[in-house]
């Protein structure tokens, strides 16, 4: 059972992830490059891709945390937690990208923190091995959701492009690091009910 020092962990990520709190380790992937110009038009669909991509960094969190919360032991508990931690870095560049374009983050953030985490403690219920499996999914279609956005990027938005490609290697990594820890394969109806709540959540996510 979780004890007092998960509860309060697990409580302080929660209000640091949905204030804006994050903190990170390694440089913006965007630094060097500079900006280019964009129309109405075009700043407003890349504002759209970053706000559903900060939402999947906010989601992926909340299925850490929850995760982590009700892993059956402390070595998948501390595979959950150092990818969560590792993900901050995602959460604050996209923040400071939608900043630049003078954009916000989703104002239902909240419901996807707590839905989301909901979906990690179950996961995390199941056994390590679906826990571990859970990640591996979980990333697998992160990745090809950004693959797609690094296609629909304007050609030019090189800070955008630089962001989105660093966090698709760190998805690939920490899903093959779950596999190798022992993820066993999801059933093929819950990848499919993944990808429909996916489907919903990046619906509203790139407007509101």
């Amino acid at each position: 059972m979780p004890n007092i020092d998960q509860l309060i962990t697990t409580f302080d990520n929660a209000v640091r992830t949905l204030h804006g709190v994050y903190g990170h380790r390694r440089p913006n992937p965007a630094d060097d490059i500079e900006a280019a110009e964009l129309s109405e038009n075009e700043r407003k669909h890349v504002a759209g891709l970053m706000r559903v991509d900060h939402v999947g960094e906010i989601c992926a969190q909340a299925l850490y945390q929850g995760q982590a919360f009700t892993a059956r032991d402390a070595k998948t508990r501390s595979h959950m937690l150092g990818a969560a931690d590792e993900e901050t870095d995602h959460l604050d560049w996209c923040k400071k990208r939608l900043d630049e374009l003078d954009s916000h983050t989703s104002l239902l953030n909240p419901v996807w923190y707590v839905g989301s985490f909901a979906i990690g403690a179950a996961a995390g219920l199941a056994g390590n091995g679906w826990n571990l499996g859970f990640v591996v999914e979980t990333e697998r279609q992160v990745e090809a959701h950004l693959d797609e956005h690094l296609q629909e990027l304007p050609e030019q938005d090189g800070r955008s492009r630089a962001i989105l490609q660093q966090m698709k290697e760190d998805e690939i990594r920490h899903a093959d690091q779950a596999l190798h820890a022992g993820g066993k394969p999801l059933p093929q109806p819950i990848k499919e009910g993944m990808r429909l709540a996916s489907k919903v959540m990046t619906t509203l996510a790139y407007k509101i």
